[in-house]
């Protein structure tokens, strides 16, 4: 039995504690970056560890590599009678899921058993973030939950990854307007994806906003920034490198929006506003009109001449063509 885990700590727990089958971790951050649909993994490989060593401290050869070796061994289970995936209602989670149905569903591991967890909450925990709040007896109890992976969620996974892959974003859009709920935690995780994409109001998308409104609030410590904006935003399930980045983006546009000081060891930084900043926060100037745009989010690449605001009171991404 072959267990998938959406990163190292909930293999680590249930590896340690003994429990019977091969816990693999699966290490991406496919809600981070440029994603693509393509046939040519080669090529895939080469862009997402572009991507992804800018976040790790491996160079971008190392990362490939990585990328490579993880691809076969989703694709070399003959030895396994099941596979159990391990998965979160929060977006992270649900964009990895999505990727690995989908590949499942062009790379099927009959006669084994391709299974599923996942869960949005778990008894006894008021404020459930993750499975990595779970002890391992806490994520042997799931085990007999799990359920056998249905033709419906197999072909929602797919439609949902190349939405998510699509050059145009209303791809999503449309996806989100029909039934989804063979894969049920898929359509929160993904309204959320969509309110990263530049505001009409500023801008900005929600994350950037969030972090904006706190530093104006006086949380300018950047070990108290984490935690208020993981409080404040559990369902994106994004991590400290994700903060790292929305906020030297902010810092480093040429009109910027905060300065950041103490770097390079993120445990020192301060953040403070900027006139800008302030401008922005209030809906007085708005962000890609100072600065321009030059941001992937998913499929889609924003640029000067790609701009999709997200209406967030009409729920709806429209092309800007006054940038």
């Amino acid at each position: 039995m072959l267990h998938i885990h959406n990163g190292d700590s909930t293999a680590d727990t249930l590896r340690e504690a003994g429990f019977p089958g091969t816990h693999f971790a699966f290490r991406e951050a496919l809600a981070s970056g440029l994603t693509l649909r393509t046939d040519k993994q080669d090529d895939w490989f080469a862009l997402r560890a572009q991507h992804l060593c800018g976040l790790a401290e491996k160079d971008a050869a190392t990362v490939e590599q990585e990328l490579r070796a993880q691809y076969d061994t989703l694709t070399s289970l003959s030895s396994h009678d099941e596979i159990v995936l391990w998965f979160e209602h929060d977006l992270f989670c649900q964009v990895h899921l999505i990727y690995l149905l989908d590949h499942f569903a062009q790379h099927p591991v009959a006669p084994a058993r391709l299974s599923l967890i996942c869960i949005n909450q778990f008894a006894g925990i008021v404020d459930f973030r993750g499975l990595g709040q779970l002890t391992a007896e806490q994520m042997i109890s799931l085990f007999d939950s799990r359920h056998e992976v249905s033709p419906a969620e197999l072909q929602l996974a797919q439609r949902a990854w190349s939405a998510y892959c699509a050059t145009d974003p209303r791809e999503l859009i449309s996806l989100l307007n029909e039934d989804t709920s063979a894969l049920p935690f898929l359509s929160a995780a993904l309204w959320l994806h969509v309110a990263r994409f530049p505001s009409s109001h500023n801008g900005l998308g929600v994350a950037e906003n969030r972090l904006l409104a706190f530093i104006a609030e006086g949380v300018t410590d950047y070990l108290q920034l984490c935690p208020k904006f993981f409080a404040a935003e559990p369902v994106y399930g994004l991590g400290d490198l994700a903060i790292q980045q929305d906020l030297r983006r902010m810092a480093d546009a040429p009109h910027a929006l905060i300065e950041l000081t103490g770097l390079p060891d993120w445990r020192s930084v301060q953040c403070r506003l900027t006139d800008t900043g302030r401008e922005v926060l209030a809906g007085q100037a708005d962000f890609v009109r100072l600065n321009g745009i030059n941001q992937w989010l998913g499929g889609t690449h924003l640029t000067n001449d790609n701009v999709w605001r997200w209406h967030a009171a009409s729920r709806a991404l429209a092309k800007d063509e006054t940038v």
